[in-house]
């Protein structure tokens, strides 16, 4: 299955994302981390899927920060375009998890060196040795930075941390739940029904998470809040959370130790 992003008038976008579908190697890479991810270790899904999903919300992240007037800080340190760094944060979305088909335990230290070599061959002779340079090493700083305690350096990689704590559905925790993994993780996970971005009045994102039932609050609390605080946006993001329905829906019949 093709990963489909809005590339708009990005050329160097729609050519690297046309790579990427091309690259037979990436996608078994996506396959093997899914294989660990949900067949070894029991957690929700980590491949094509979660891939697809993190590089549209990064996309639509970065899109709202940059009509906010939020600079990228590729284009801040480097004089380079807004365009590149939507080329960042695609191929940071790609690569994040790669280190996910050798062990779930440290994997964001196993992404990079899958990703490096990743990052040089999709971006071969779309930039000059400095460009490429440039590109590789904010891609390999934003897949470094997304882990919860890691601090982001950059606005490109806070975009990515934030993009892939988002995909946080009720249809994305699944997996452990239906296999009985029933604990405050799976459950809350189950609370969240919908996820949406647009600009905000007051701050460039506003993040509006509907849920069924409050124990989703420990995913916004838990798993959202830190990674929006180690990351550089936490004051261009607005997040409210609300449950619509009068009534909360019952997640499990009964809870055994």
């Amino acid at each position: 299955m093709p990963i489909n992003v809005p590339s708009r008038h990005n050329r160097k976008l729609a050519e690297v994302v046309r790579r990427i579908n091309q690259d037979r190697e990436l996608h078994q890479l996506w396959k093997c981390e899914n294989i660990n991810a949900v067949d070894r270790s029991g957690i929700s899904d980590h491949g094509e899927v979660h891939v697809r999903i993190v590089a549209n919300i990064a996309l639509k992240l970065l899109r709202l920060l940059d009509e906010g007037g939020v600079p990228m800080s590729v284009v801040e340190n480097y004089e380079m375009e807004t365009d590149d760094a939507e080329v960042i944060v695609v191929l940071g979305a790609c690569f994040h998890d790669l280190g996910l088909s050798i062990h779930r335990h440290r994997h964001e230290e196993y992404s990079l060196f899958l990703a490096e070599r990743k990052a040089r061959e999709i971006l071969d002779s779309l930039y000059d040795v400095e460009g490429r340079v440039i590109v590789i090493s904010e891609v390999l700083h934003a897949v470094a930075a997304h882990r919860a305690d890691e601090t982001c350096l950059t606005t490109e990689a806070s975009i990515l941390k934030l993009a892939d704590a988002l995909d946080m559905t009720k249809g994305r925790s699944r997996i452990p739940f239906e296999t009985g993994s029933v604990n405050i993780h799976s459950v809350s996970a189950a609370a969240i029904d919908e996820v949406f971005l647009s600009a905000g009045e007051a701050k460039p994102v506003h993040i509006e998470v509907l849920m069924n039932n409050s124990s989703g609050i420990f995913q916004l609390d838990e798993l959202l809040k830190p990674k929006l605080a180690s990351s550089t946006i936490s004051h261009h993001v607005e997040v409210v959370a609300r449950i619509e329905s009068q009534t909360e829906k019952r997640l499990i019949e009964v809870y055994s130790m």
